[in-house]
């Protein structure tokens, strides 16, 4: 039996029945948001303010506003538009298209649209993950083509077609996407949290300036810290520059300054295993163990090469330093001091240039580093590593549910 073109790919037990299309204006009512002016005369500290919905006070994880960053005088309220918990407002401009739900009593500016389900027809998770599908974002854009202004405004917006579920499946849509957005939301907090955390520990763990011991220490530890160039300990090397025409479809990762992680990179470009034995013997690889930096884009930002696998790197662009060289100098050590606000500020005083700046090998071989003992070393080390794996982790959770929301979406939606 062929499949209607009105039943989603995927669906819960027990729902058969084709989705219903109507176009969108005959459901809701969909209202523009306004703005008294000029707006600063009616920005208030006051607590008995209204709450000022603005783009920013949009969640970065989730469907729901439950604050403002703002709040308006009510002599404003003539000339805007409330909001109330259960209302669903939409983004006609910057974020285009991005609907949300108000968990809090509000006042909306010109830049948002309203939209009521006076008709009970909709389960309200349902509809917010229905308006920010691709289809309906397809038909926004579509309907939008050719304006001036790429804006959306309710003429739009309710023109577009909706297909909609019985109740109860749009509810059992609207929970296990709001299930798997708690997740991805839980993920993303505690990755926020773990980076804040890191941030903190490289302040602490690292002397300040005019300081020779940090302020947070392993039990144990109580010498005074030395410091050294970082060529006296590193060997840091540059790579010869490969032209484009070099590039491949397969063979050696070729490593560019956008490609510098947190973790063994694997680079979107490629040079032949032929080629990259040629340059290798001409100027050198990272190897194992070896910490790599930017040395443009992005100064400064690093990571530390722990495979064997072969990699490459772009000449003027990544620097490498190797710390196999001498026994003065851990790896893991190392990455996390480049990591540093001493180290960074270094990276952005010492980087030539105008617009586009570098940071060669001369101040990288200049570097002031301070350090510890050889078994801190390792201990600072190992902690800011576990810290690194912590953040990958979330990071890696977040993607994955990311993807698997999408292809769900596009399986159980029509």
């Amino acid at each position: 039996m062929e499949k209607s073109n009105k039943t989603p790919k995927l669906r819960f037990p027990g729902f058969t029945d084709d989705w219903e299309q109507r176009k969108f204006s005959e459901l809701v009512t969909i209202e523009r948001g306004g703005s008294p002016r000029p707006i600063d005369k009616y920005i208030t500290k006051d607590e008995n303010g209204l709450n000022w919905v603005k783009i920013g006070d949009a969640p970065n994880q989730g469907n729901y506003i439950t604050q403002t960053a703002e709040k308006i005088r009510p002599e404003g309220l003539s000339k805007t538009r409330e909001v109330h918990p259960g209302d669903l407002i939409l983004s006609n401009s910057m974020s285009f298209g991005k609907p949300y739900i108000m968990a809090i009593d509000g006042c909306i500016h010109d830049g948002w649209l309203t939209i009521r389900d006076n008709q009970k027809i909709f389960d309200l998770k349902f509809l917010c993950i229905l308006l920010g599908t691709d289809n309906m974002l397809s038909q926004y854009k579509a309907m939008a083509a050719g304006s001036t202004v790429n804006n959306l405004n309710k003429e739009l917006v309710g023109g577009t077609t909706v297909l909609y579920p019985s109740m109860d499946e749009q509810i059992k849509l609207g929970e296990l996407f709001e299930d798997i957005d708690n997740l991805i939301t839980l993920h993303q907090r505690e990755y926020d949290k773990m980076v804040e955390y890191k941030k903190g520990m490289l302040q602490k763990m690292f002397p300040k300036d005019g300081e020779t011991v940090p302020e947070i220490r392993f039990p144990g530890f109580t010498d005074d810290w030395e410091q050294r160039k970082l060529g006296e300990l590193a060997e840091i090397k540059d790579s010869a520059r490969i032209p484009n025409a070099e590039w491949s479809a397969s063979g050696v990762p070729y490593i560019r300054a956008s490609d510098i992680t947190n973790e063994d990179a694997s680079g979107v470009l490629f040079i032949s295993h032929e080629r990259y034995e040629f340059y290798k013997n001409k100027t050198g690889a990272p190897a194992k163990g070896d910490v790599l930096f930017n040395g443009g884009g992005e100064i400064g930002k690093t990571m530390l090469k722990s495979s064997d696998s072969p990699i490459y790197v772009q000449g003027g662009a990544v620097l490498y330093a190797r710390t196999s060289v001498s026994d003065s100098l851990d790896e893991q050590y190392l990455k996390s001091y480049f990591e540093t606000p001493n180290a960074q500020h270094y990276f952005e005083t010492a980087s030539a240039g105008g617009t586009m700046k570098h940071f060669t090998l001369k101040p990288s071989q200049e570097m002031p580093i301070k350090l510890p003992q050889m078994e801190e070393q390792k201990r600072i080390g190992e902690c800011f590593s576990e810290l690194d794996n912590l953040i990958t982790l979330h990071q890696r959770e977040c993607e994955a549910l990311k993807k698997y929301k999408k292809g769900l979406l596009q399986q159980m939606f029509v």
